[in-house]
């Protein structure tokens, strides 16, 4: 059974790259899930079964910091490995975040080989080859 993952994002369009790049590097998943903010990301977790959460962090509504403050206050979110895609640039606001366990930090724009060793290294598993 593959994994599924959850992309957070408010871009359709940085949806659908990664979307894509996941189905090029044919990484073992299930369902693909899609989420235009954190609130909208929040309902998609208390409903579905999700395996890792690739987040920006600036969106409206709900943004990733607060969602991902949600996930980490909840016993059945908190194990969710996240990872962040964005093109935040304050060194000191990711390193908050990868001190609140978020598994790594992906800066857009990104090489599919470089979003392929994040993935891997957030899952702690290989993908297909």
């Amino acid at each position: 059974m593959g994994m599924n993952v959850l992309i957070v994002d408010d871009s359709s369009l940085t949806r659908k790259a990664i979307r894509r790049i996941i189905d090029v590097l044919d990484l073992d998943t299930e369902h693909i899930l899609e989420a235009g903010d954190g609130a909208k990301a929040l309902g998609i977790l208390g409903q579905t079964r999700v395996d890792l959460v690739l987040a920006d962090l600036n969106m409206p509504v709900m943004d990733g910091i607060e969602m991902i403050y949600h996930m980490r206050g909840s016993d059945d979110t908190r194990h969710i490995p996240v990872v962040i895609v964005s093109t935040e640039s304050s060194q000191t606001r990711l390193e908050k975040l990868l001190s609140d366990n978020v598994k790594d930090y992906l800066h857009k724009p990104f090489k599919p080989e470089d979003f392929k060793k994040v993935i891997e290294n957030a899952i702690g598993a290989k993908s297909n080859d």
